[in-house]
């Protein structure tokens, strides 16, 4: 941590008075945001437990993003830098130049018939265009929901189903290594089963593909961009919506998390000082997708906030062109911070285990990797902290939260790291883990993990068009408190690690179990480069655990004996207890888009129930070698 920045406070001193003090301790930071219109009431619980933040005020999002910056002597610092080495491209973007782009395609937007609370969906890959379209959205006052640009049709007309957007956004393709992929087809078909074929749609034609354009109806960017006229922001009341975000993996009808203006202004802004340790002028990388909450957040909407400067890359952490990527991005850019997922992590350890490419790129301006996601395994941690030599730190928190629950708050205070663990609740999130009947489980006790409300500014404060669901998904289980869905444990130290989803707690013959702790067990391993762990089904002890692997390049060694060596480990930390006895090496694992472990799909192969393959799936085509394997050890077993 950079002392001279450092908050004042300790992080005990500032988490008391957040959880006593929620109202001063909140308004005092929303002064660092500018507000059009004061607020009258910093909190409203009249209608508990649906809570609001900053009722009465009045701002732009767009504005505290852009304009502030340009005005207040940032107008030639670089905003935005878009490195693509699948398009072999680098643009760059000062605050003045993105700020004119942005109210340009806001004016575009206005001329298609956009406005103020009008939802509009942002169908893209991974360009600047996609950044500009989601703040136009923000200075106009419309409610932007961007849909990952990998999704199907099928899932991107459950989107236009539910938000009923004016317009959609969207691009000619989306790259991938070797290959563009067409989106117009995609985007057609999704209209055409969501019985909204004649949506205005204004699309980016890229130059690696073009696309037909639909007579009447579609809009080219770039025509559209010099017929209009640049927009000044629009005031907006605080408890407006900014935007939906559908959560990864949803069946059915989509769970649209809805964020607004002002608490979200609040929030991301603070949590850039406060978690992340960045600055005005610093450079930042959030390496995930804009489809993604971390892309709204931390590719977005947080560092702009904050006046830094964001990286958004379109690229692989390996393959583009090796597992030197991000090392090459970070000293290209001068990058201070990067966060990104423990999966690229896992891939850059499995191609590079010694880490030798790193040493090929000047770090020197390096200085912290955040870690969130999915757990961070202290294996991970421990190998990438042993390459960069500087801090790892994992954080926790949801697509619903839309900002880190608990991380190692490294602008307030660095505690001490305890891989496996992502710390301690960050301020304003009151974290309780409880047992089945809503009581607090003893430290070291795995329970579920919930937050006591009212949840922080920032958080989701309902679902779209879905105030019941909201309600009945989140609260209803334990009243007086937002239900997280996933397993955790406190330590004696008032550290919390998650461990996984409560799903993933397994039953063995009456024994609740982690498989998150066996999979920390198993990653430690010197050969294995990742792992998962399900609990399928057995007619004798109800559930069983059986772990898959991967192991990184370069091992030779029997794979029988590796995996013996895998068995007697978890039995050595864990205890027969556990019953695991079943492991099998695999090519690779499983994955969403996003670089989420597929846990309960193969869950459904080893049972031998009907097989939902997720919409959000990277690659169908590993799901016969799973089933294989799975086969192989047994699975599904029979009464």
């Amino acid at each position: 941590m950079n002392a001279k920045h450092a908050a004042p406070g300790t992080y005990q001193s500032t988490y008391d008075e957040s959880i006593r003090h929620p109202e001063t301790f909140w308004a005092k930071l929303a002064e660092e945001i500018v507000w059009t219109r004061r607020w009258t009431r910093v909190l409203d619980d009249s209608r508990k437990p649906f809570y609001r933040w900053f009722l009465g005020g009045e701002l732009n999002t767009c504005y505290n993003c852009l304009d502030r910056h340009v005005e207040g002597g940032r107008a030639e610092q670089l905003a935005l830098v878009y490195d693509s080495p699948l398009a072999n491209t680098v643009r760059k973007f000062t605050y003045r130049e993105l700020r004119d782009e942005t109210a340009r395609c806001a004016g575009a937007l206005r001329n298609l018939g956009v406005r103020r609370g009008d939802t509009v969906i942002v169908y893209m890959p991974m360009v600047p265009e996609a950044v500009m379209a989601m703040l136009a959205c923000a200075r106009i006052g419309a409610v932007h929901s961007v849909v990952f640009g990998g999704f199907a049709a099928p899932e991107l007309a459950k989107r236009i189903v539910d938000a009923k957007p004016r317009v959609v956004i969207s691009a000619s393709c989306g790259l991938l290594p070797g290959q563009a992929v067409p989106y117009k087809p995609m985007l057609d078909q999704a209209l055409r089963i969501a019985g909204a074929a004649d949506t205005p749609c204004l699309i980016l034609q890229r130059p690696q593909l073009a696309a037909e354009l639909t007579p009447g109806r579609d809009h080219d960017w770039d025509e559209a961009m010099a017929a209009a006229q640049p927009v000044e922001c629009v005031a907006v009341a605080s408890t407006d919506p900014l935007y939906i975000i559908y959560t990864s993996g949803t069946t059915g009808k989509p769970k649209g998390a809805v964020r607004d203006h002002g608490s979200h202004a609040v929030a991301l802004r603070w949590s850039m000082e406060a978690v992340y340790d960045s600055w005005p002028g610093d450079v930042y990388w959030a390496a995930s997708d804009i489809g993604w909450v971390v892309g709204h957040s931390y590719i977005v909407y947080g560092p702009l906030l904050q006046g830094c400067t964001t990286i958004l890359y379109e690229g692989k952490p390996v393959g583009t062109p090796d597992a030197g990527a991000f090392w090459r991005v970070c000293r290209d850019h001068g990058v201070n911070t990067l966060f990104t997922a423990p999966t690229a992590f896992r891939a850059i350890k499995k191609e590079d285990p010694r880490g030798e490419l790193v040493r090929q790129y000047d770090l020197r301006k390096f200085r912290t990797l955040f870690l969130a996601g999915e757990r961070g395994d202290p294996d991970t941690i421990e190998w990438a902290h042993r390459i960069l030599g500087t801090p790892v730190i994992d954080n926790w928190w949801q697509t619903e939260l839309g900002w880190p629950a608990i991380s190692n708050c490294m602008g307030i205070e660095a505690l001490p790291v305890k891989p496996g663990s992502a710390t301690k609740p960050v301020p304003g999130f009151d974290i309780q883990i409880l047992d089945e009947g809503g009581k607090r489980c003893p430290r070291g006790t795995v329970g579920n993990l919930s937050i006591k409300l009212p949840l922080p500014p920032g958080s989701l404060y309902t679902l779209w068009n879905n105030e019941a669901g909201f309600e009945s998904t989140y609260l209803a289980r334990y009243p007086g408190y937002y239900l997280s869905g996933d397993a955790a444990v406190e330590d004696e130290d008032g550290y919390y690690s998650v461990m996984s989803r409560i799903d993933d707690i397994i039953n063995v013959a009456g024994h609740r179990l982690s498989t998150g702790e066996m999979e920390e067990i198993l990653s430690a391993h010197a050969d294995v480069a990742e792992c998962a762990v399900i609990g399928a089904a057995d007619p004798l002890k109800g559930q069983v655990p059986v772990g898959l692997v991967t192991l990184k390049s370069g091992v030779t060694r029997s794979e029988e004996a590796i995996c013996r060596e895998l068995v007697a480990s978890v039995r050595d930390h864990i205890g027969p207890v556990a019953a695991f006895k079943d492991v099998k090496v695999v090519s690779r694992l499983p994955k969403t888009r996003s670089g989420k472990v597929l846990r309960v799909t193969m869950r459904t192969i080893a049972d031998g129930t009907t097989i939902k393959i997720p919409p959000t799936i990277e690659d169908q085509t590993v799901l016969p070698e799973i089933t294989q394997a799975l086969q192989a050890l047994g699975y599904p077993r029979k009464d």
